[in-house]
């Protein structure tokens, strides 16, 4: 059962999505939510409390939603990272266009910033054990590269200038990138 909260948060993030941080605001999502005026600013009383909620809130369906399951070769791990960037730039599309903005808000925001890195944190460490269990050899080093590498590619399907690529050829990067960081 979802709480009021997540109920509000997840208000947010559709707003973020659609307009952006400049239109997010504590009547917006009063209003978006259909619920009565100075509620949102009842549960999170300042902007960054509400920024910082969101921040959590999107970590919460995050890992939710991604249970690795399969192998540790590399094959298995590319069908694994290929779903993760499907999933990130299509159903998943609302919160990772909210996370790009709220990025480029933490780069002037410490508060945010560090709420952001603990989101990612987890990602980070999944990542981190997967090519440990695959058998890298510097799976510390290793795992947030390799966050970093399939963000970018989430970046470039949802705005970059190179367009989108069919999930063969998604694959097919990220197969090559892992089989290099594993050696094989």
């Amino acid at each position: 059962m979802s709480s009021r909260r997540d109920e509000l948060c997840d208000v947010a993030i559709t707003l973020i999505a659609r307009v952006g941080l400049r239109g997010l605001t504590h009547r917006a999502v009063d209003r978006e939510a259909g619920v009565p005026e100075g509620s949102t600013s009842y549960y999170f009383r300042t902007r960054n409390a509400l920024l910082a909620a969101v921040t959590r809130r999107m970590a919460a369906i995050d890992a939710q939603a991604r249970r690795p399951a399969g192998g540790t070769d590399p094959e298995a791990l590319a069908d694994l990272a290929t779903a993760l960037v499907l999933d990130l730039t299509g159903p998943g599309r609302e919160r990772t266009l909210a996370r790009y903005e709220l990025s480029m808000e933490a780069a002037r925001q410490p508060d945010l910033r560090e709420a952001l890195h603990a989101a990612g944190a987890g990602m980070r460490r999944a990542a981190r054990d997967l090519l440990a269990a695959a058998g890298a050899a510097e799976p510390e080093r290793q795992g947030p590269d390799l966050v970093a590498f399939l963000d970018g590619l989430v970046y470039d399907q949802l705005a970059g200038a190179g367009g989108p690529r069919t999930p063969t050829a998604l694959r097919a990067s990220i197969r090559e990138v892992l089989r290099g960081m594993l050696g094989r």
